[in-house]
């Protein structure tokens, strides 16, 4: 049944290292707006430029996206890890004008900072200079948030968004004079930790036809046309049964047949798939 809600839109702006928590700060307003937004008549909307903005000639591309996007933004959601993006000429990128534009018009803004360890093939020593000198500039204007991987921001983003319509003035309406801070919960879906060999597997199973996986005897593991174990080292074969039991264990793929030999990504599965693809 339908129902009137006011309704508020959340951007989300970061340079391209933290594709996978995008997709969380998209998954955790799904899930709010399924858990609370009939009752507080309220729905979040999550906007991006890659999603919200279109061709337009006539001015810089983010003067453009300003005026499509952000300007039309309740709240701002900013994320950072090893970059801050590409300069804009004004600013030292795009994210960096987005925060800074949007707390200027006194709307709230949450930032999170990665302290996920990164490979140093990808890491930009200049990229990572001036995104050290952003977050020390933010230390006496206000509070943000460290993580430590992709579960920690989920949980740490489903309470802080729940503290953030609570508290912030900017969304006080009769609808919210129930919601006290004590209403505060955590979130039902879970991330799962998962070892890089089975991240790795849950993301080429994704990308099979049928999300098949195909265990051969302890000498074979096939899923999307690729096997992932070659040779004979026993080692090598038990890192891989191990990755495989973490997806049992954790239901994101299911056994189908009698003999232990094919496995089918879930549902849960495919949307964990989804968190991690682009991520850490």
């Amino acid at each position: 049944m339908s129902y009137p809600a006011e309704v508020y839109n959340v951007m989300i702006a970061s340079p391209g290292d933290v594709e996978a928590e995008r997709n969380i700060v998209r998954e955790v307003i799904h899930e709010w707006n399924a858990i609370h937004s009939e009752d507080r008549r309220v729905v979040l909307l999550p906007v991006g430029w890659e999603s919200h903005s279109s061709p337009e000639m006539g001015e810089k591309p983010q003067e453009i996206i300003n005026r499509q996007v952000l300007d039309r933004c309740d709240l701002l959601v900013g994320i950072f890890w090893t970059r801050i993006g590409t300069t804009t000429g004004k600013y030292d990128s795009g994210t960096v004008e987005e925060i800074e534009r949007h707390i200027s018009d006194d709307k709230p803004a949450m930032l999170y900072f990665s302290n996920n360890p990164a490979h140093p093939d990808i890491i930009d020593t200049e990229q990572l200079t001036k995104l050290k000198e952003f977050k020390e500039s933010l230390q006496s204007r206000g509070l943000y948030e460290v993580y430590d991987n992709l579960a920690d921001f989920k949980d740490k983003f489903f309470r802080h968004l729940q503290h953030k319509l609570n508290e912030s003035e900017y969304f006080d309406s009769p609808n919210n004079a129930d919601f006290r801070i004590e209403d505060v919960e955590t979130s039902p879906l879970e991330i799962p930790q998962l070892s890089n060999e089975a991240k790795t597997l849950l993301l080429e199973a994704s990308e099979d036809e049928r999300g098949t996986i195909m265990f051969l005897s302890g000498t074979g593991l096939q899923t999307n046309q690729k096997n992932l174990i070659s040779g004979n080292d026993h080692r090598i074969i038990a890192t891989w049964e191990g990755a495989l039991q973490e997806l049992i264990d954790e239901e994101l793929v299911i056994e189908r047949g009698y003999r232990g030999e094919i496995f089918e990504i879930t549902s849960k599965g495919y949307s964990m798939a989804d968190i991690l693809k682009g991520g850490t």
